[in-house]
């Protein structure tokens, strides 16, 4: 049996909370193991825009979100901020990849600048020096030049920058079709397998295909 890709998803304080936890439920419907990390201003927009009282406890997320998902013991893992023996913490245990949604500008800062004041900075700075995929998902308007210096240095040794910005091309009647157009998206950049959404062109083709048969 083959051992599930382990995936770092980290929650900061941006909006946009509804995009990571969606991504959270995705990777552990597709197999993988997930290390979650949140700050603490993750705490007060979880409440502001979900409703959703997230824990202080790792260990109480952990049960809550596991039992929400009916994710298998150890699927999934919660640590803290300052849980500094956790395995992101580590080049010797590096996740095959992490993502940051949303990230805030000031993590995004702290990550362009190699700094690791906390559990999330660190295990960033690990994916990138162990040359492991990271993606940030930055959520604010307008960018700011110093926002967009600090992207293009991310960028340039890359790092996935991915701001959730839903397209409307395939018609999204809800909210929830707008959020996972956007996770659809950081699945692909994962390479982890998802039915989010009608692939471009795949509903042509079939329509092409249809026509043929029928002729």
């Amino acid at each position: 049996m083959n051992t599930p890709r382990t995936i770092t998803v980290a929650f900061t304080g941006a909006s946009g909370m509804p995009y990571g936890l969606r991504l959270v439920e995705c990777l552990l419907q597709a197999g993988c193991r997930v290390w979650l990390l949140y700050s603490q201003v993750a705490q007060i927009v979880a409440r502001q825009e979900m409703g959703w009282s997230l824990p202080a406890r790792a260990a109480e997320v952990e049960a809550e979100l596991c039992a929400r998902f009916g994710a298998e013991s150890g699927a999934l893992r919660v640590f803290g901020r300052e849980e500094w023996f956790a395995p992101p913490a580590s080049g010797s245990n590096p996740p095959d990849a992490m993502v940051v949604c949303p990230c805030t500008m000031a993590t995004l800062a702290a990550v362009a600048g190699g700094l690791s004041q906390n559990l999330i900075e660190r295990a960033a700075d690990v994916v990138i020096k162990e040359g492991r995929k990271l993606v940030l998902v930055p959520r604010e308007t307008p960018y700011s030049a110093i926002h967009l210096e600090n992207m293009l240095k991310l960028a340039r040794i890359g790092v996935c920058i991915l701001p959730p910005n839903p397209g409307f091309y395939h018609h999204p009647q809800t909210v929830q079709d707008l959020v996972d157009f956007v996770v659809a998206r950081i699945l692909d950049q994962l390479g982890v397998p998802h039915a989010l959404m009608a692939r471009w062109g795949e509903d042509r083709l079939q329509h092409h295909d249809g026509g043929a048969d029928q002729g």
